[in-house]
């Protein structure tokens, strides 16, 4: 297998040498595992080319979107939780109002309203 450098050739061609010379001299273990690791390589820069996140800055704008969405998830997380106590603390003052409403109308002191 002839040494082939990556950086010096196109995206692409070192992936198409590769083939080229496991068509003419036969594929080894060494020319299978360069073909599969530039054809990994290859695909992932076209993936990430087409979401935009081939750049330089790509990598601080992902942790930038990640610390944004845990900051969303832990406001939406603290705000569902003060919601529920809320919720709860007003059940429970309506159950106490209901129960001493009740409790006064059983003992008479219902009458002294009229």
């Amino acid at each position: 297998m002839s040494d082939v450098g990556s950086s010096a050739l196109p995206a692409g061609a070192v992936l198409a040498q590769l083939l080229g010379q496991g068509a003419r001299e036969g594929t080894d273990l060494v020319t299978l595992r360069a073909i599969a690791e530039e054809a990994g390589e290859l695909g992932a820069t076209r993936a990430l080319t087409r979401l935009g996140l081939a750049d330089a800055s790509a990598a601080e704008d992902v942790r930038e979107l990640r610390e944004l969405l845990r900051a969303w998830r832990d406001a939406k997380r603290s705000a569902l939780n003060s919601l529920a106590k809320a919720a709860w603390g007003w059940v429970t003052r309506i159950v106490s109002a209901l129960l001493l409403a009740g409790l006064a109308v059983r003992l008479g002191f219902g009458d002294w309203v009229k």
